[in-house]
């Protein structure tokens, strides 16, 4: 993959010049550290830092048509550009490249805005129709890839990373405190923002349209349709997991094509194992796999991870993260992921990313998506007991069903408390909902929100994100089972904003690396979408489909193994005696005060009580409120202090790359 930037000036601006285009790609060179091309025609600045994965020779962007009216900067992968350049080759078109991109101008020079729906890929694209005189934005159907954008007076610019705008100079890094408030209820921000004042995110399997007035015109281009297929109602399980085969097989396939070695992620759990087995029986050459150790045998899955890569024949790499390396990944991770974080899950997987492009590798396939599209969370199981449970609200029976999705409730006795129950039964009458499962998860994350300035607080607005998310909820959605309903609802307010980002983009590209997701290929999510409930959750027996595939496949340890949520130390890694110097500089009382974003008392008496207790603090909400609090403090120092600097030291290693640069019908100002 790559990073993009672009600025279209409006009819009364002047155009941005050279070197405004060569700090903003400058500050994502990470994204792709092979060379960086550049093109302005009049009122239209592009940009692009190339990571060679296809076609590597003459790949160089921005790429145009024959006739150099259609310019294109892009970052992704389209998987079928084998298949869709055949396509338009035997229509007349004429290709000077072997790259995916080059597929995409003249896709969109023969099909138009149809052309979107066509792309099986994970992308990110910026596209200039010299002709018309219009930008267009397009993100993938998933919101694999990143893609922000920003108006300044008569500018508007985008970006892979919100970093990328603030290094043009024209958009001033300002928190938007009504979406912090957000990160500290959701884990993220609503699908269509970003925790930055004026800065947006294109939404996923979006189209938007900039004319030459500046004006934006939206428009999805897909929507799912998960009310299930009749033809498909009969359907055996064991019939449902040869469909479900053949779909992952064809997505893999796509997904091993690359001029470079792919590799493949193994966590130890079901998803990644069979991703794992059936690129192995696509690939019979040496394949390498990845997976992270952890110190603490709480969160450990290293046997499993070991079983399967020998079981499956690959070459297997892994990484030992202690909290001391916890420690040190953090500060990237943020400065990479440009968004508070209320978990430390993303700081291993960064370092899994290095390990992966130390080995050589720079392409990796990647399990997530199976929990979402097939049901193997345990808030699908929950939501089922809950709703069961609202029927009959004196039942001493339903209760005890969450025992068996929370095991250690039962072990410990808290299954029979008033509190364990009191916490399920919160609005578990209200299953009109829209967001009936998520709901108790979005309410209890919100004590977080205890920690942040009065003026932050006050700013949150529950009611805003979820209109943000029901306002691209698909048409029909209300006809939809309850299940399918709360996997979308997982999809697009946890998957696509949190899940792919902080844990998958940012922290893969942080490193130069690309993660290809086969669950996510739109065959095999169709595929999910048309099936029959019981066929992915039967009772709390969850993903079946996937299980019948994984027993053909995998030794019986893994396909029978329960959900095992991924997970890495807190604040056990950051307080305490062993407490890195950037934390306790952070929660000074000075610090806190500077950046004006936090509670400083409320945040001080907490984090003492941290330090006291080496970390073990009394429950996951006061870690996640530590936690988030100290990153959004790392943000605001990254955004606030360091910038410039960092600014100018990525600035000047640009000119010591490859630089390809394009300049076609530039007037005197375009020139300047």
């Amino acid at each position: 993959m790559c990073g993009v930037a672009g600025v279209l000036a409006g009819p009364r601006a002047e155009p941005a010049g050279l070197d405004e285009l060569k700090r903003m790609i400058a500050m994502i060179g990470h994204r792709g550290p092979d060379g960086y091309g550049f093109y302005r025609d009049g009122r239209i600045g592009l940009a692009h830092a190339r990571l060679s994965i296809v076609g590597l020779e003459g790949g160089f962007q921005p790429i145009h048509n024959e006739e150099r009216t259609l310019w294109i900067t892009f970052n992704g992968e389209i998987f079928n550009h084998v298949e869709l350049r055949r396509d338009l080759e035997a229509r007349g078109h004429r290709f000077y490249t072997r790259t995916d991109t080059e597929v995409i101008v003249h896709a969109f020079e023969e099909y138009g805005p149809a052309a979107w729906a066509k792309l099986n890929g994970q992308f990110a694209i910026g596209l200039w129709d010299a002709v018309k005189r219009e930008l267009w934005l397009v993100r993938d159907r998933l919101g694999i890839l990143p893609l922000f954008y920003a108006r300044s007076g008569d500018h508007f610019a985008f970006a892979s990373e919100t970093k990328a705008l603030f290094g043009g100079g024209r958009i001033e890094p300002r928190f938007d405190a009504a979406r912090l408030a957000q990160v500290f209820t959701h884990w993220s921000v609503a699908p269509q923002g970003s925790v930055f004042a004026g800065v947006q995110s294109v939404p996923p399997a979006t189209a938007i349209r900039i004319d030459a007035d500046l004006r934006l015109h939206e428009a999805r281009y897909w929507e799912p349709d998960m009310a299930g297929d009749p033809a498909l109602s009969r359907i055996t399980l064991d019939e449902a997991a040869d469909r479900l085969e053949e779909k992952l097989l064809d997505a893999i396939r796509l997904r091993l094509r690359a001029d470079v070695p792919v590799g493949v992620y193994i966590s130890g759990g079901l998803d990644s194992s069979v991703i794992a087995a059936l690129a192995r029986k696509l690939d019979t050459t040496q394949m390498h796999s990845f997976g992270v150790r952890f110190a603490d045998n709480a969160f450990d899955e290293t046997p499993q991870q070991r079983l399967v890569a020998g079981h499956v024949g690959t070459e297997h790499h892994d990484i030992l993260c202690t909290a001391e390396d916890i420690q040190a990944a953090l500060p990237d991770v943020i400065w990479h992921g440009e968004s508070p974080l209320v978990r430390t899950a993303p700081a291993p997987l960064f370092l899994l990313s290095r390990l992966v492009r130390d080995s050589g590798i720079r392409v990796v396939l990647s399990g997530e998506g199976a929990d979402e599209w097939l049901a193997g969370y345990d808030i699908f199981k929950e939501d089922k007991v809950r709703r069961f449970w609202a029927r009959q609200p004196h039942s001493t029976a339903r209760p005890k069903l969450l025992s068996r999705i929370h095991p250690y409730a039962a072990t410990s006795g808290q299954k029979d408390s008033p509190l364990w129950q009191a916490f399920w039964k919160r609005g578990m009458t209200e299953t009109d909902d829209p967001f009936y499962a998520h709901r108790i998860r979005w309410q209890n994350t919100a004590w977080t929100q205890r920690l942040l300035a009065p003026d932050v607080r006050s700013a949150a607005n529950a009611q805003a994100f979820d209109e943000a998310v029901a306002a691209h909820l698909p048409a029909g959605w209300s006809r939809w089972s309850p299940l399918a309903r709360t996997q979308w609802t997982e999809i697009a307010a946890f998957m696509s904003p949190y899940l792919l980002t902080s844990q998958g983009d940012r922290v893969a590209m942080a490193n130069s690396i690309e993660v290809r997701y086969p669950f996510l290929d739109p065959e095999v999510d169709d595929l999910c979408a048309a099936l029959p409930d019981r066929v992915k959750m039967l009772g709390l027996r969850d993903k079946l489909a996937l299980r019948r595939v994984a027993s053909r496949l995998l030794p019986a340890e893994i396909f029978h193994r329960p959900k095992r949520p991924y997970r890495a130390p807190m604040t056990t890694a950051l307080f305490g005696a062993q407490s890195p110097a950037y934390v306790r500089d952070l929660l000074s009382e000075e610090s806190l005060n500077r950046y004006g974003l936090v509670d400083a008392a409320g945040v001080a008496a907490l984090a003492a009580k941290a330090h006291r207790t080496d970390g073990r603090m009394a429950g996951e909400r006061e870690e996640m409120a530590l936690v988030g609090v100290l990153t959004l403090q790392m943000l605001a120092r990254n955004v606030l202090d360091e910038l410039p600097g960092r600014a100018s030291t990525l600035r000047a290693r640009l000119d010591a790359a490859p630089i390809h640069i394009l300049e076609e019908h530039l007037d005197s100002a375009a020139a300047a």
